[in-house]
């Protein structure tokens, strides 16, 4: 039986954060071995920026969610502050800075607006618990249940 994909994976700003993800990981291959801590860096806040949001989606609560997309809105003002380094440095093309910058701005645009969405939601009464369903019924192992 396949399972449905979480709602957060259909959100335009998390799209652009794994497009972002995928992005950083393709251009600082090519300067990695000169600038091995940069290119942690940089991933590291690529990552972080998704991850955030997977993780404070399934803790369940408008609240809890709109704090973990907070903080990937962080990450991702970091990073552009290396792709701003980077281009200064002559380690990114203006082209490459430019398709991080429109990815960039549509997602911390389209994430700010999400946060003021999923308020409204609580306040009507629309926002649906996520894996609600999932913790009603029993399953197989799962990565959680197998320690």
């Amino acid at each position: 039986m396949r399972q449905r994909k979480p709602a957060y994976e259909n959100l335009k700003f998390y799209q652009d954060i794994c497009a972002i993800r995928r992005f950083i990981h393709k251009v600082t291959e090519r300067f990695r071995k000169n600038n091995l801590r940069l290119v942690e860096q940089m991933r590291d806040s690529a990552r972080s920026a998704k991850q955030n949001i997977r993780e404070g989606y399934r803790k369940g609560t408008v609240g809890e969610f709109s704090h973990s997309i907070n903080i990937s809105l962080g990450s991702l003002e970091e990073l552009s502050g290396d792709i701003e380094d980077c281009k200064d440095d002559g380690l990114i093309t203006n082209e490459e800075f430019n398709e991080f910058a429109q990815l960039f701005q549509s997602a911390t645009y389209m994430a700010s607006q999400y946060i003021k969405s999923l308020f409204k939601m609580e306040r009507e009464g629309t926002w649906k618990v996520p894996f609600s369903s999932y913790r009603k019924k029993k399953h197989p192992a799962t990565l959680r249940n197998l320690h």
